[in-house]
């Protein structure tokens, strides 16, 4: 099989498949989708060594041979098919052009296969975050939904007590619904790379003193402790995302651990500001420990709460947006320790990047 450095330089697949319906060439990116040399592929039927199936498992070579006896037909729109390895398959995108002689008499086709599991699992993760939010969604709008329209239709019957304490609900449903939109807004931004900071000297100690504040105005058993030392310096960052990033760890100390201190801290750590939320709540299995930072990911157990399961990666890309970095630590009915890093400096101006 003669090597093409052009064609072994494509991304994608690509194989040539005699009249016999043997493969006559394969480049690299074929290698790396099946796993083995081209020697491997070299004279041997394309559905034995890459067979291809569609989504009843018909072998797709066999399919299109009444195509290829068309002498009209020359190309062949983009399927989805399954490339099946043995216990492996893999979602392809199959693109084939049919070279014909000056008769229309099918000679060979040229196939493009890309792999396809980065888009499948792309679409899964969206209409699970779809389905996540609307699941989310669906509470407090039914509160909001009931409590309104009881009090129009009801004004007069119920006292003030009771006016105030549903007019309170619907307020808080309502903050609820906000959030629950900016998660969607800042995983959208943040996946597609369009998440814009604004950043200026901010001063780290402040926000997070802030932010302790509005959790500690809340009796539910919780203590807070905050240190940072005296001189800590100005970090140049965007201060409203710095500030939800330690919303969103402060929250989740608190809604993972029934009672107990949480603890805020900052010091500087190889020339940059670390900030660290330790809490004393159930902690985080081992196994679990990879996936905190990724999407939906919940920590599961009895009287776990519920959430959208996006604070976290919420939290990283935001951090990393700033060139910094996030990790955990955690030990079973000991506590968490959420650290991230945030450069002193950093490029552009106060008001953009």
């Amino acid at each position: 099989m003669a090597d093409n450095p052009y064609l072994d330089d494509l991304p994608d697949a690509v194989v040539v498949v005699d009249h016999q319906g043997c493969v006559t060439y394969a480049n690299r990116a074929t290698e790396r989708l099946a796993r083995t040399s081209r020697e491997q592929l070299y004279q041997r039927p394309l559905d034995e060594v890459l067979p291809l199936r569609d989504g009843v498992g018909n072998a797709w070579w066999r399919c299109s041979a009444r195509l290829r006896q068309l002498p009209g037909v020359r190309r062949i729109p983009v399927r989805d098919l399954q490339l099946v390895l043995g216990t492996r398959v893999v979602p392809v995108e199959l693109a084939a052009t049919f070279l014909r002689d000056e008769r229309g008499r099918f000679l060979e086709a040229l196939c493009v296969l890309r792999d396809d599991s980065a888009r499948r699992r792309g679409e899964v993760t969206r209409a699970e975050l779809i389905s996540t939010l609307a699941h989310e969604l669906r509470s407090p709008l039914t509160s909001v939904k009931g409590f309104t329209s009881t009090l129009l239709h009801r004004w007069e019957r119920f006292p003030d007590d009771q006016k105030r304490f549903m007019l309170a609900t619907v307020n808080d449903d309502a903050d609820r619904v906000t959030r629950l939109i900016n998660e969607l807004l800042d995983v959208s931004r943040i996946e597609a790379g369009r998440l814009e900071l604004r950043r200026r000297p901010v001063d780290l100690a402040k926000i997070a003193g802030d932010v302790v504040h509005r959790f500690a105005l809340d009796p539910d058993g919780h203590t807070f402790a905050i240190s940072f030392p005296p001189d800590f310096p100005e970090v140049y960052a965007d201060a409203d995302k710095v500030a939800q990033v330690l919303t969103n760890l402060v929250e989740n100390a608190v809604k993972y651990s029934d009672g107990g201190k949480v603890a805020v801290s900052g010091e500087i750590v190889a020339g940059a500001a670390e900030i660290t939320v330790r809490d004393e709540g159930m902690g985080i299995p081992s196994d679990q420990i990879p996936l905190v930072f990724t999407k939906f990911y919940r920590r599961g157990g009895r009287g776990a709460p519920s959430g959208t399961g996006l604070g976290l990666y919420i939290a990283r890309g935001l951090v990393e947006a700033h060139g910094g970095r996030i990790s955990v630590e955690s030990e079973l009915n000991r506590g968490t320790e959420v650290r991230f890093r945030l450069p002193l400096t950093g490029p552009g101006t106060a008001s953009g990047d």
